[in-house]
């Protein structure tokens, strides 16, 4: 019971009534998933099409809202069909690595509990608890394994299919993982080192009382791990895996029926849980005003789903707007941007914490850290610039041409 070890219900040993609340948990969550998951895609297709002075769904249900449910039928019934130059065990997997990540991740969400006045702690059957499945000492890390988990299932579903546009579609995927990880761990640094801990319920409770990673660690690593989540979700404008003028269909061409709609519930469910991570991580989880007493614990669920609808209207929003990236565009600002900001913002925070134990004036730790992150800056400007001089200079040799502003002789 390690892994349940944080959870107050399980400190005394596990009997039957633990046991029942687990599986309370187990199956609230899994079908508040699911539903949150079909209304997601309703929610998507509705406000594009408002967005785009579209009708949107309208004939199946009220409003539409159960075209999501005839569409998953409509799939679950048509024929299943898997290439003759597939690898069939892994083609057959690769749906299930993408979905199985996504699921696991939700585990670790506190989604209610009164973290204004107490510590997020519920009362069921006479036994307290945490409005979570499980509190991992490691829940943190937990989270960074499962979305770096998630990316086998699009490389392994592009290689396995046997065809060369699906590969290039998981290349890509592997790309964009590797180049945008990076900027999304070290932005999570960053609260980690404000909480001091890897347990999401402790990250939440640490931001009790509207003291939000999202100004504490001062809004740049919020805005790194927005930008880096939503290139390893895939979602516009770094969508490069799918990219259906380039690659049919990217990574799921040769998918159909069920298998080609898990992947598309593993993307909703994807967005939904990374939009609850960083609910969780930046903008105080559950915490949130206490208007009647008598149900504080369910306040908390109520401004855990509010702050979540507004990240999922954003990412729609953003899908409905930008353009798609170049792929030039896509690895400069991980490489060139992201990890460099989020890299320099780390150490400035790491001075800033040494400096207020040590009894340093902030101002001159502000000046200092401004000064060398600042002189940091140029440096990786004059050297990204030099490098594309160099390029210019050697493609333009080798096609027989000056560089750009040289003079043809």
């Amino acid at each position: 019971m390690n892994v349940f070890a944080l959870d107050p219900a399980y400190i005394g040993g596990f009997g039957l009534d633990e046991a029942l609340i687990l599986i309370v948990k187990v199956i609230a969550a899994f079908a508040m998933l699911m539903v949150a998951v079909m209304l997601m895609i309703w929610f998507e297709r509705k406000l594009i099409g408002d967005m785009q002075n579209r009708i949107g769904p309208a004939l199946a249900g009220p409003w539409g809202i159960l075209q999501t449910l005839a569409d998953g039928v409509k799939l679950f019934f048509k024929e299943d069909l898997i290439p003759a130059q597939s690898d069939r065990f892994v083609f057959k997997l690769a749906p299930y690595l993408s979905l199985v990540p996504a699921v696991i991740v939700f585990a670790v969400v506190p989604v209610g509990g009164n973290f204004t006045t107490g510590d997020g702690t519920v009362s069921w059957w006479g036994n307290a608890t945490y409005l979570q499945v499980a509190d991992p000492h490691i829940g943190i890390l937990l989270v960074l394994a499962m979305s770096s988990m998630a990316v086998y299932g699009v490389m392994l579903a592009g290689w396995s299919s046997g065809s060369k546009y699906p590969l290039l579609g998981s290349v890509r995927a592997s790309a964009q993982m590797v180049s945008y990880e990076a900027a999304l761990g070290l932005s999570l640094a960053a609260v980690l080192l404000s909480a001091g801990s890897l347990s999401t319920h402790d990250i939440v409770a640490g931001q009790g009382g509207y003291d939000w990673n999202l100004w504490v660690t001062g809004i740049v690593p919020f805005a790194v791990f927005f930008i880096a989540a939503t290139a390893e979700l895939n979602r516009p404008p770094f969508d490069m895996v799918e990219a259906e003028q380039e690659l049919v269909g990217g990574f799921h061409t040769e998918y159909s029926s069920i298998r080609f709609a898990l992947f598309f519930l593993a993307e909703f469910m994807n967005v939904i849980t990374m939009s609850a991570i960083i609910v969780t991580l930046f903008l105080g989880g559950p915490d949130g005003p206490i208007l009647t007493e008598g149900a504080a614990w369910l306040w908390g669920t109520v401004w855990f789903l509010l702050k979540l609808m507004v990240f999922l209207f954003i990412f729609v929003w953003l899908r409905a707007t930008l353009p798609r990236m170049r792929y030039d565009q896509l690895m400069d600002m991980g490489w060139k941007v992201l990890i460099p900001l989020s890299l320099g913002w780390l150490l400035f925070l790491g001075a800033l914490s040494i400096g207020r134990d040590r009894g340093w004036p902030d101002a001159a730790v502000i000046a200092v850290s401004v000064a060398a992150l600042a002189a940091g800056g140029l440096l990786l400007r004059a050297a990204v610039r030099a490098g594309q001089a160099e390029r210019q200079a050697t493609e333009a040799a080798a096609a027989g041409q000056p560089a750009q502003g040289g003079v043809r002789p």
